[in-house]
């Protein structure tokens, strides 16, 4: 695909779809599931999968040109779907379809679907009038300009910066594995010296090793107002965004943007959200106290930001004669991957093999096969792990194709992870971090609950779940991280095929509670700035967007944030598509819950146990949506989720 391809095609398929959409508006014949439902879900098919392409280009190869064919058929693409529910036709015929006896049989994913469908319909203005209508298609194209510019900006900004060191002497206390990238990284740029970024494998060393603190201080400070540069400032995006977002809450019958969000979530409305976020944060305040004030003790001053991680890392070393720089010879990416698939090959009965003679849209992907018992080909997907300067930051999963399932048969899915880790150096491979690692095994998680998913339906399929669910199959992927007889399966030395010492992972284990609190209280500091950004903030009453976050996240910081603190305008689960994570960011810490205690029944019954993968996959991961997901949790568990159970693996709460 080239750029010029872009606007030509996705228009043409726009124009298909709308087509598809006009004949069955204006059908005569009687309505049925086939010509109705399932007619509906095709109607688009072609072009979803076109715009997932395009959209996962400009993610992870963006070029000027591409860029700018996207920002040009984007509020195009969005105002074709958001004139879907508004086809006052199209509603009829669902509503016509719903009165039905063929209807009311409908059992399973069928019900599920339609009873979806409806609510969906409403929920997206389709019983509005005709003035609401036309502001409803207006809100959406701007918010999906205004969240493709914020994205943007994010990348432009964090790309603008370097940090160059040529004095050696600067770099002392970061490990070798650090000093060693920042070569290679002013080495491709024709620099001399040592060459910083503010993508993570280059930012996390220096805030966590570098000895200078004026370094430190700088990069600290840099990353903190990514975006708020005169002509890259995501802050009048933000507000436009939250005014959008309001907007159409209440157009929509809602209070607020929470509230409409999570109506078909776990939690339901905001404040459920609200009162879970609290509930832990009151269960952690007691021991993140005692964790500060230990930390300030030991660095014997009062602490800055860019002091955090520098002190806590040296706190560590002391505390438990545990260096996390000692695991990553033992994490070489390519045993990761090979044992992270010989784990689920035990767990779920499949096998994950390199496919051959595709292309791929960079040297570093890698394309995978993933096969049944029987040999049936599941799916596929790229692996996509190291960073560039044309690609986003953070990780990700996506999905391309999801396969239909009929008769007995079904389609292969396709998808992708793609990550931001630390890259290869010179002729050695890449030896991750063990965070690096569990972010790995976690967008595979995602990819499994994708190619995994054996539902009829497809917009039912795979991760189409409530976003405070879709964070199960990922999170409890990481669990077997932690495990002694997972990790002989691929933390092997990279020279000498030795695995993880026995002493060595003794302080990791004892280290794996450190600071749980901090950790802790870092994500209920994001999830309840974003819940009241989209409930309660209001310019006129509230003030200025960042002292008014910065005046929430101090609850949530060991210490004070600087001025001008701004990590709002780079929060990308936000604010960088017109839906994501927006009043749903608590979802990670929701499905902590949910994976913390799942992970019993597998520690009970064993960490390979193919009777408990089996029953996890069958319940969880082959069933998307097709029922709802408090359900689906319970066939699993037998039971609803224990709360404390995250509370016990984090140390913030005694074992009994």
């Amino acid at each position: 695909m080239l750029p010029a391809h872009v606007e030509p095609g996705i228009r043409e398929l726009i124009n298909l779809s709308r087509s598809n959409i006009h004949q069955l508006a204006a059908s005569s014949s009687a309505p049925v599931f086939e010509n109705t439902l399932l007619a509906l879900e095709r109607s688009t098919e072609n072009l979803d999968y076109a715009l997932g392409v395009v959209r996962h280009l400009e993610s992870v190869m963006t070029s000027p040109e591409l860029r700018a064919a996207w920002n040009a058929v984007e509020p195009e693409a969005s105002a074709f779907y958001s004139s879907i529910p508004l086809n006052e036709g199209l509603w009829k015929r669902l509503k016509e379809y719903a009165a039905t006896d063929d209807a009311k049989s409908l059992t399973g994913a069928r019900r599920r679907f339609l009873e979806k469908s409806l609510d969906s319909f409403r929920r997206h203005g389709a019983e509005l009038d005709a003035a609401g209508k036309i502001r409803l298609a207006e809100i959406d194209v701007d918010l999906s300009r205004l969240t493709t510019k914020f994205s943007e900006n994010v990348l432009d900004s964090t790309n603008a910066f370097e940090l160059v060191i040529t004095d050696e002497a600067k770099l002392a206390g970061l490990p070798p594995s650090a000093v060693a990238a920042a070569r290679q990284n002013a080495e491709s740029r024709s620099v001399p010296g040592w060459r910083f970024t503010l993508q993570s494998p280059s930012y996390v060393p220096a805030i966590t090793y570098l000895d200078d603190r004026s370094l430190r201080e700088h990069i600290y400070r840099a990353h903190s107002t990514r975006a708020t540069e005169t002509d890259r400032d995501n802050r009048p995006l933000i507000l436009q965004i939250l005014a959008l977002r309001q907007e159409k809450a209440r157009l929509l019958g809602a209070a607020n943007f929470a509230d409409f969000i999570l109506h078909d979530r776990m939690a339901h409305n905001g404040d459920t959200a609200v009162q879970f976020l609290q509930r832990l944060k009151e269960k952690t305040d007691p021991k993140y106290a005692e964790e500060n004030l230990a930390l300030e003790k030991f660095a014997g001053h009062p602490l800055e930001p860019w002091d955090i991680s520098y002190f806590a890392e040296r706190q560590r070393r002391e505390l438990y004669e545990f260096d996390e720089e000692q695991l990553r010879p033992y994490f070489s990416d390519t045993r990761v991957v090979e044992g992270m698939f010989s784990i689920v090959e035990h767990l779920y009965g499949i096998t994950v093999k390199k496919g051959e003679g595709v292309p791929v849209w960079h040297p570093d992907v890698t394309f995978y096969e993933v096969h049944d018992r029987d040999a049936s080909l599941l799916g596929s997907f790229y692996a996509d792990w190291f960073p560039r300067e044309t690609k986003r930051d953070g990780a990700w999963m996506d999905a391309f194709l999801t396969g239909a399932r009929s008769g007995g048969l079904r389609e292969p899915h396709v998808g992708c992870v793609c990550g931001n880790m630390t890259p290869p150096l010179g002729d050695k491979p890449a030896l991750l971090t063990h965070r690096e690692v569990e972010t790995v095994f976690h967008e595979f998680g995602h990819l499994l609950h994708h190619v995994l998913g054996n539902v009829e339906v497809k917009s039912l399929s795979g991760t189409a779940v409530a976003w405070d669910f879709v964070e199960l199959p990922s999170q409890i992927m990481e669990n077997w991280c932690w495990e002694r007889h997972a990790l002989d399966l691929f933390a092997r030395h990279h020279e000498t095929g030795e695995p993880i010492p026995e002493d060595l992972f003794q302080k990791m284990m004892r280290a794996r509670t450190y600071r749980g609190a901090n950790v802790q209280m870092r994500q209920l500091g994001f999830g309840i700035t974003d819940l009241k950004l989209h409930r309660e903030y209001d310019p006129a009453l509230h003030g200025d967007l960042l002292e008014y976050c910065a005046g929430i996240l101090k609850q949530f910081t060991p210490a004070p944030l600087p001025e001008g603190y701004a990590m709002i305008a780079s929060f990308t689960h936000l604010f960088a598509s017109p839906v994501g994570y927006a009043a749903a960011y608590y979802s990670y810490k929701w499905a902590e819950v949910l994976d913390a205690d799942a992970f019993t029944r597998f520690h009970k019954d064993g960490i390979f146990s193919p009777e408990v993968g089996a029953a996890f996959r069958e319940n969880i991961l082959s069933k998307g949506d097709s029922a709802d997901p408090a359900e689906l949790y319970r066939r699993f568990m037998g039971r609803d989720p224990d709360p404390d159970a995250l509370l016990l693996r984090s140390g913030l709460l005694d074992a009994a």
